[in-house]
């Protein structure tokens, strides 16, 4: 399970600014940016433009093409595009994500702070694939039971931390806690990042990844650029 919320993209501007500027050639540029005005709140400061929008131009798109296809060190207008997302995915795959750390900024859910405020419930956990009615050779439960039975373990010993706030049952629930547990971050990252991380993990066996390349391409000109750099 993998789930995206609150994505957001700025940096078009300053990015197509500074793809143009190792030639000189700002006067080609045909991208348009619209933008919304917050007043200035201290004083008689001036007021904020905060861009909202931008529609990349055919100059712009081309030269931004030709550059991800000449490679790595001629496309660094991407690392100049930013992507903010909340996703929600198990700490197996948090576990390959954290590979990509150059780059990257994340702020998590805190497991060590949190893992007692509620009930473990069966939606805290990426169960899809488990087996619900087929036993494991040699054993008497099948993999759903399994988890199941887990859950309730972890619910008891966190009513006994609760109750006693004795250290000790806070370490059975930290050591039990299952890799399929589901954590939110806030994720800061770039295009240049979500290329690496589409080209590297595209046909990776766990279904997150192939979520998350699905994902990568709703993103503003995701499918017009990024796929420049997959050929």
């Amino acid at each position: 399970m993998i789930k995206f919320e609150h994505p957001e993209v700025w940096g078009w501007e300053h990015a197509i600014r500074g793809m143009r500027n190792p030639l000189n050639s700002w006067d080609k540029s045909d991208s348009r940016f619209n933008y919304d005005i917050e007043a200035a709140t201290v004083g008689n400061e001036e007021p904020q433009y905060i861009h909202i929008d931008a529609t990349i131009g055919y100059n712009d798109l081309s030269l931004m093409r030709r550059l991800i296809r000449a490679g790595s060190s001629h496309r660094k207008f991407l690392r100049q595009i930013f992507v903010s997302v909340d996703i929600t995915a198990p700490r197996y795959w948090f576990a390959e994500f954290d590979t990509y750390k150059v780059g990257t900024t994340a702020n998590s859910c805190s497991t060590m702070h949190k893992i007692t405020a509620k009930e473990f419930t069966l939606d805290d956990f990426s169960h899809e694939h488990l087996i619900t009615d087929e036993p494991i050779p040699t054993r008497i439960y099948s993999p759903m039971q399994m988890m199941e039975a887990n859950i309730k373990n972890l619910n008891h010993l966190r009513s006994l931390y609760l109750e006693t706030q004795d250290k000790k049952y806070w370490w059975q629930l930290i050591q039990l806690l299952p890799q399929s547990y589901n954590q939110k971050r806030t994720i800061t990252m770039t295009y240049e990042n979500l290329l690496n991380m589409v080209s590297q993990r595209r046909g990776h066996k766990l279904d997150e990844w192939h979520d998350f390349c699905d994902w990568v391409f709703t993103l503003p000109y995701a499918e017009e650029l990024l796929k420049e750099g997959l050929k």
